[in-house]
Order: C-alpha cells, then sequence, then structure tokens
C-alpha cells in the first residue's frame, strides 16, 4: 500500500513538472531593467545583465539617443546656451538617421545575446521618441513609434502598432490561476504628455481609461509599473532654479491622479521602475496608497553624471547628490555611497523569491560588474493595504514631498552653488586688484630707476 502511494504520488510530481513545463508559462522569478543607452557608447555593462540571466528585460526609455545635440555655444552665429541663445541645443533627425541608430543598438552583441535568452519588452523616453524633453506636440512621433516597435520585435498583430502610443501591459503565469502572477505595465510619458509647465496630463484620456482597466482587471500578485520618468522622486523642487529634471512631480495634479487610482482599484503589490535622470535611486512613498509605494530608478546603461567629469573630481558629484535634499529616498546600509545614489553605468535587478511565505522580492541597482550599489529587500505583506506595517509617526519622512520643505533646505543646493560662484569672482576680482598693485608698483620702481 505504502508503495502503492509513493508511485501514485511521484507520478502526479511528474505530471505536475511536465505540465508547467509545457504551459509556455515558466514562473518569472528574475527581471532586469535598464535605460539611457547611448548606441554610439561602447556597453560593456551587457556581460553583467547577462550573467545576471534575466528571464525578462525591461528598456525604460533613451534606448537609443535619436536626436542630434549642438556643442555648448554662448558666443558666435548659433548660441545654445546663455541669454543671447537663439538656437535649440537638441534637434530631431530624419527618418534614416533613427533607422540606423537602431540598427546600431540593436546589434552590439551583448544586446543580441541578451535578446536570444530573454523577452526584451520596453517603453520610450524623449531620446528615441526623437527629441529631448518633446511631448504631445511633436511631429514625427507616428513614424517613430513604428521604429521603436520593429526595434523590440514587436508583432505586426499588436494592438501597439495600431494604437496611439506604445503603452502595454504583459502578465505571466499559468492561464486561469491567480497565484504566483506578476503583471508589468508599461507607460507612454511621450505621445499624449503636454508641456512640462502646464501641470497638465502625462498619459492622455485613452491612456488613463486603459490603465484604469488593467488596475482593476484580471488580478496579480505582483504590479510592475514602468514609467520612463521618475514617479515618487520630484528632485527638480530641489535643484531648482540650478536645472530641473523632468518627473510625475511637476504634474502633481497626474501624480494625485495615479497614486488614487492604486488606491481605489484596492491593487495590492504594486512598484514602480523608472530610468532617464543618468543615476539610480531608490525612491518610497508611504501616503499614497495604503501601503509603501517603492520607485526604483535605474539610468543608465552608458550615460551616468559621474562620465561627464574625470575620475578625481566623481568626489563632487557623490558630495553633491548627498547635499542636495531628497525626502523620499530610501537610506538603508544596502548602499555603497553615502547618498544611496549612484552616478555610474547600472541596471535594474529584480529577484523574486516564490517559495518564501510571504513571498520576497530583491530589488537591486547594479554596477558594470554585476555587483549591488544600491538594494531594497521588500517582503510582499508589505505592498498590502490590509497588513501595512507602517504605524503612526513611522517613516513620516517619506511622507512629506520635496515641495513641503522650508525654503532654506529645499534650496540650500543653489544657495552653495552660488556661494561658490560668488566667492570665485570676488577672487578673481581680488586677483586682478593685486595683479594691478603689483604692476602699479614696478611701473613706480622704474621711473625711480
Amino acid at each position: 500500500m505504502e508503495r502503492l502511494v509513493a508511485v501514485i504520488v511521484g507520478l502526479t510530481l511528474v505530471l505536475i513538472g511536465k505540465a508547467a513545463s509545457y504551459s509556455g508559462h515558466p514562473l518569472l522569478s528574475r527581471i532586469a531593467f535598464g535605460s539611457c543607452a547611448n548606441q554610439s557608447a561602447p556597453q560593456p555593462i551587457w556581460d553583467a545583465i547577462n550573467k545576471f540571466d534575466p528571464q525578462v528585460f525591461i528598456w525604460l526609455g533613451d534606448n537609443i539617443y535619436g536626436d542630434i545635440r549642438r556643442p555648448f555655444k554662448i558666443l558666435g552665429k548659433e548660441r545654445t546656451i546663455g541669454p543671447w541663445k537663439n538656437v535649440p541645443r537638441f534637434i530631431p533627425s530624419s527618418h534614416s538617421q533613427m533607422l540606423s541608430r537602431y540598427n546600431m543598438a540593436k546589434n552590439i552583441p551583448g544586446y543580441s545575446r541578451l535578446r536570444a535568452n530573454a523577452k526584451v519588452i520596453g517603453t520610450w523616453d524623449d531620446h528615441d521618441y526623437g527629441l529631448n524633453d518633446a511631448g504631445k506636440e511633436f511631429p514625427a512621433k507616428t513614424t517613430n513609434q513604428r521604429l521603436l516597435l520593429d526595434f523590440l520585435d514587436e508583432p505586426l498583430h499588436s494592438p501597439r502598432r495600431k494604437q496611439a502610443g506604445v503603452y502595454t501591459s504583459y502578465t505571466f503565469g499559468s492561464p486561469g490561476k491567480q497565484v504566483k502572477v506578476p503583471q508589468i505595465i508599461l507607460l507612454d510619458t511621450r505621445y499624449h504628455r503636454d508641456p512640462l509647465s502646464s501641470d497638465g496630463s502625462i498619459l492622455g484620456a485613452s491612456q488613463w481609461s486603459w490603465l484604469g482597466k488593467e488596475l482593476r482587471g484580471r488580478p496579480s500578485t505582483i504590479t510592475i509599473i514602468g514609467s520612463s520618468i521618475q514617479v515618487i522622486s520630484n528632485l527638480s523642487a530641489t535643484t531648482g532654479p540650478l536645472f530641473y529634471m523632468e518627473s510625475w512631480g511637476r504634474f502633481p495634479k497626474e501624480r494625485d491622479r495615479l497614486f488614487k487610482l492604486i488606491r481605489d482599484s484596492k491593487r495590492d503589490g504594486v512598484f514602480f521602475i523608472s530610468g532617464d535622470v543618468h543615476f539610480g535611486e531608490i525612491t518610497r512613498y508611504d501616503c499614497a496608497a495604503g501601503y509603501p509605494l517603492y520607485d526604483i530608478t535605474s539610468s543608465g546603461l552608458t550615460q551616468a553624471v559621474e562620465e561627464v567629469l574625470p575620475s578625481p573630481l566623481h568626489f563632487i558629484v557623490r558630495f553633491l547628490a548627498w547635499f542636495t535634499p531628497s525626502t523620499m529616498r530610501v537610506i538603508n546600509q544596502n548602499c555603497r555611497y553615502r547618498s544611496c545614489t549612484y552616478g555610474k553605468p547600472n541596471f535594474g535587478a529584480i529577484e523574486i523569491d516564490w517559495d518564501a511565505f510571504p513571498v520576497k522580492l530583491k530589488i537591486e541597482v547594479r554596477d558594470i560588474n554585476g555587483l549591488p550599489v544600491i538594494g531594497v529587500d521588500i517582503s510582499l505583506s508589505e505592498l498590502q493595504a490590509w497588513n501595512s506595517t507602517n504605524k503612526a509617526g513611522q517613516d513620516r519622512r517619506q511622507c512629506s514631498l520635496e515641495v513641503m520643505l522650508p525654503w532654506i533646505v529645499r534650496h540650500r543646493l543653489a544657495i552653495l552653488i552660488y556661494a561658490v560662484l560668488a566667492l570665485l569672482l570676488l577672487a578673481l576680482v581680488g586677483l586682478i586688484c593685486a595683479a594691478i598693485l603689483v604692476c602699479q608698483v614696478c611701473l613706480r620702481k622704474c621711473k625711480i630707476d
């Protein structure tokens, strides 16, 4: 009898294993993501991504740099910066130039190996959309949408080829089952976006309607929302007036609408991934959905803020990153640097431990060698409103928006930079005055002699 039971159990396990392998929906447990890859730059980071061996890789925009960047010029016939600027710094490239750059990116050896072993999906940001900081007014968005979808090997019958915008969603898991099912929602923050200073719409009416149906539709264990621009962080509130970065925070009504949609849909297990800013960080907001909302930013695969300076000066970037106030950034022991940002080439890595109870998520930003530089370990029970572990008064820092900071704290970076520039100017004036005095003394001595 015991032998018969053992045989039945064994056969059952074999059949279950075969059913899982034949279903065509293997359990998704390793996801990589990245953004900001200049097709003309070396891309050794693909070796680390391939070593991670992701089942899915997600492009989060700036998959190529398709527009043309003019050099900085403050003087001359074409001035791209300064008060006398008379031409735009960025201009669109032709259709043939865009196609050539996509082909160059697609045939990079490391990326080709990834395409052979993982499912590649993605959305776009401004530089592969066609123009820096462009929105719905950009005239070439329809033709460039086709180029992006060709780059992603999107099927010819895909709805994405017929709709206005590249937003889409993917559900991974066995049909009919509602356990161990991750969903990936990719937003289009370009095609319908109003001007940056308008506080208008990012997604547009049709995409909002679609997103509402997705979040209220079939339940999933985990929902990853990919946005090309940051959702939680709004560093422009603390870096202005020196410079501004695109983010949902610059469209506060849209961001509030997104948070409300997540809350009203009663969907647990939601977190964001994003790119665009040329550094990596993890941010968190506790006061939006009934549980903490995380935003893991990985940027970029080639473009990174520290790369613009020689190695001996990288400490300046790290100091400024630490000095710039951020109310949303996750600060923990998993950070390589004190600022808990990373300004060198990087990619994002998500590992899901489905065997743990509750399910565990390890989400990291990794460097060019595949080593973690920022990370967070999340229990799925933390991302459930009914089982929120937050207590009153705990983690209050993650409930304060950057725009709510006191003026002197919020603008301390600008105060520091302007103070340093003023001191340098005073030092320069002092040197000029000293030089004039020395010259006068020398002239007097010459006359006396």
